[in-house]
Parts: C-alpha cells; sequence; structure tokens
C-alpha cells in the first residue's frame, strides 16, 4: 500500500543528515572525529539540581501523573525568575505553562493557533523547528532575511507589502540560532509597535537568554509595554542551567495564547515527570545560592575565546560572537569563490580534517554562506581541531588563502 503523507511531504530533506552519516562513517572505522555540530552541552546538571531529583524520584507519589500545564510551584518559579531577572510581572495560573522542552512547546503552540493557510513570518536563517512548526500545522512560511548589514526592519515592512493573505503571526529567537545575532531592548519596542499596528502575534524563542557575553545583557521581549498583548515567549532550562535532557521549558505571556496552548496539552501529554518538576523548582529558585548560570557564561565564553583565537591563527578569521553557545563562521573565501556552499564545505571539514560542524543551508537559504559551530568540545579538543583545520586550509586549493 502506497500512502500519500501531505504533512510529510511538505517538510523538506533534513540537510544535517548528510554530514551525520559521513561521521557516523568515519567513526565506525575508528577516526577521531570532533564533533562541533550539534549544540549539545556536555557540561553535566548541577548537583544540587541532581540532588533534588533523586530525592523527589524516591518519593511513590510523585511516580504518578502529573499535570500537563505544569505543577503550580514550578510556574511560580519561573514567574519569579522574570521578576528577578527582567523585572517582568506574570501571572503562574494565566500566564506560564511549563513545556517539555521549547521544541514541544512551540510545535504544539502553532498547532494550536495557526489554521491551514495562515501565514507566519520568520527570518532566513533560522533554528529549523521555527518554520517547519509552521509547516506541520498547515501554515504557510515566509521567510525575512536576516544578514549581516541588512535592516532586519526594513525587510520585514517589505515582506509585508509584499505579502497576501496578512501574516498572523513572526517567530523569532534573540540571541539568535544560528547567527549569534543580538539585539537591545529598542529593537524589541519596535518589534511591538509593529506588530500591534499589524495586528500580528509575536512568538519569541528565548533560549539563549543568559549565555552573553563581554557585558551584554540580552532583553526580554515581555520587558515592552503591550508585549504581552500580542507575545509569548518561550523561556528553557537546558543551557542556562545544562539541564538538556530534563526537557524542561515555559511559554509566558499572553493570557489567551497560553490558554491555547494548554488546551491541546490537555489533550496530548500528561505532564513530565514530576520529580523532573521539582527539582527543576530549586534550579530555579537557588540559582544564585549556587551561582550555577555565571559558571555556565564562564564555560561557554572560555571555549568561544579559544575557537577564535586558534581558528584565527590557523588562518580562518571569525568574527566573535556576544552570546549563545555557537560561533556563527563564514565559510573562507577561497571556497566561495568558486561556487562551494556550506553542505559541500562541511563534507571537506569532516573528511578532511576531522571536524564536524553544521552547514548552513541547514537554517535556510541566506546560511549557505555559513557553518555553524557549537561549543561542545573543551578548550583542548577545539585547539585540536584548530590544527586540523589550519592543515586542511594550507593544503586545499593550491594552499592560497585570500
Amino acid at each position: 500500500m502506497t500512502e500519500e503523507f501531505e504533512t510529510i511531504k511538505r517538510l523538506p530533506p533534513y540537510v544535517f543528515a548528510e554530514v551525520n552519516k559521513i561521521k557516523a562513517e568515519a567513526r565506525k572505522t575508528g577516526e577521531d572525529i570532533i564533533d562541533l555540530g550539534m549544540g549539545n552541552p556536555d557540561f553535566p546538571t548541577p548537583s544540587y539540581i541532581i540532588d533534588k531529583l533523586i530525592e523527589a524520584s524516591r518519593n511513590p507519589k510523585n511516580h504518578r501523573y502529573s499535570a500537563s500545564r505544569g505543577i503550580y510551584k514550578l510556574r511560580l518559579a519561573v514567574c519569579d525568575m522574570y521578576k528577578r531577572h527582567y523585572d517582568v510581572d506574570l501571572d503562574p495560573d494565566s500566564e506560564a505553562i511549563v513545556t517539555m522542552g521549547i521544541k514541544e512547546g512551540l510545535n504544539h503552540f502553532v498547532l494550536a493557533t495557526i489554521n491551514k493557510g495562515d501565514v507566519v513570518f520568520v527570518p532566513n536563517p533560522t533554528y529549523p523547528i521555527h518554520a517547519y512548526s509552521v509547516i506541520i500545522a498547515g501554515g504557510d512560511v515566509r521567510s525575512i532575511p536576516l544578514i549581516a548589514g541588512e535592516d532586519f526592519f526594513e525587510n520585514l515592512m517589505a515582506a509585508l507589502k509584499q505579502t497576501w493573505p496578512k501574516p498572523k503571526m513572526i517567530i523569532l529567537s534573540f540571541p539568535h540560532n544560528p547567527t549569534t545575532t543580538t539585539v537591545n531592548l529598542n529593537f524589541f519596542e519596535t518589534l511591538v509597535d509593529f506588530a500591534i499596528e499589524n495586528n500580528i502575534y509575536i512568538v519569541h524563542d528565548n533560549a539563549y537568554a543568559d549565555l552573553t557575553f563581554d557585558g551584554y545583557k540580552a532583553p526580554s521581549l515581555l520587558q515592552v509595554k503591550g508585549a504581552k498583548d500580542i507575545g509569548v515567549e518561550f523561556f528553557s532550562m537546558s543551557k542556562s542551567y545544562s539541564m538538556a535532557g530534563f526537557r524542561v521549558g515555559f511559554a509566558l505571556g499572553n493570557k489567551i495564547l497560553i490558554n491555547a496552548l494548554s488546551r491541546i496539552k490537555s489533550y496530548l501529554d500528561y505532564g513530565m515527570f514530576q520529580p523532573i518538576q521539582i527539582a527543576s523548582i530549586i534550579a530555579l529558585n537557588e540559582e544564585y545560592k549556587y551561582d550555577v548560570i555565571a559558571q555556565m557564561v564562564n564555560h561557554y565564553q572560555k571555549r568561544r575565546d579559544v575557537l577564535i583565537e586558534s581558528f584565527n591563527n590557523a588562518g580562518w578569521h571569525i568574527e566573535k560572537p556576544k552570546a549563545t553557545m555557537f560561533v556563527w563562521a563564514k565559510i573562507p573565501e577561497q571556497f566561495l569563490s568558486v561556487g562551494i556552499g556550506s553542505l559541500d564545505f562541511s563534507k571537506e571539514l569532516l573528511t578532511k580534517a576531522r571536524v564536524a560542524v553544521s552547514p548552513g543551508i541547514g537554517f535556510g537559504e541566506y546560511g549557505d554562506q555559513y557553518i555553524r559551530f557549537a561549543l561542545v568540545e573543551n578548550e583542548m579538543r577545539i585547539r585540536q581541531a584548530a590544527k586540523g583545520v589550519k592543515h586542511f586550509l594550507s593544503t586545499q586549493w593550491g594552499g592560497a588563502l585570500k
């Protein structure tokens, strides 16, 4: 029997699979691959969080079904955190919901709020699920170029004038994955004004809120007056607290939108394992006691600095990001000048330098001149990667760096 699954047909091929296949084959033969591809944090979850998880897991009362929207004390804890970090007031009953990470939460949020044929604006390049969630829901994606040196709002206004029907929503993320672009509060103020004027919902993915460097502090969308009238913000504990495998996220903001997500989740799950939620409460409430976020920032900043310095010495000049756990690197000119894009370059880097990265094309066509490094290897391994890259660059295409 041959089935036609329209939703699956609308999803593009998984670009990263090609690099992953080469990486897996190389490792089967015993090759040492330095994997800077997937943004999978390698730091252990802080011990005070693990201790609470173990304690709560021993209580049989926590072995039962939980609540799909998250237990009250966890919703209260994230609202208290937003008050401490951003001076934003949130109601834990109507303006906050717990999700199983941002990816699940965003997917179900879009399913709950986007109808077939609705138009959603998404920056390009972007984290893939921002666009794919719209496709899964039956909506139509319109790409807004997010390109260095170009005015994002000019591109946004141009897209608005050229789009019919008018967009229902814009999904974006700052600090940005993959480009590491950062914005200030004025950006969000302009965005909120634009959304209110044009009756558009804003969905902001704030996954990298805490991973900021060199004195930069990332703002929250919800700090802007009127933001809660038209917007929601997603926050994750994956990076700030090194809890990626725990899958703990939150949606915060507009009551109507939060209720829509709550309604659809009530049909789909019974919430996450309650000891994870209890451990997350402790993580949020005692973050300053254990200085956990500052430690995470310090770890990632050291890796960033080592990568930028060692790759610069290797002949690959890369801009230093002010945030995220990534480095967005333009492909060296000698490759671009002969038409080599990010997928082929990533394959070459893997086979010749034994370094795995994410090709920029996987984040959208405007990313094809770039690759993304994830800071998920220690400083020694990053320096080792730079040595392999130096040899690769010095021997490839006659060795002439332009």
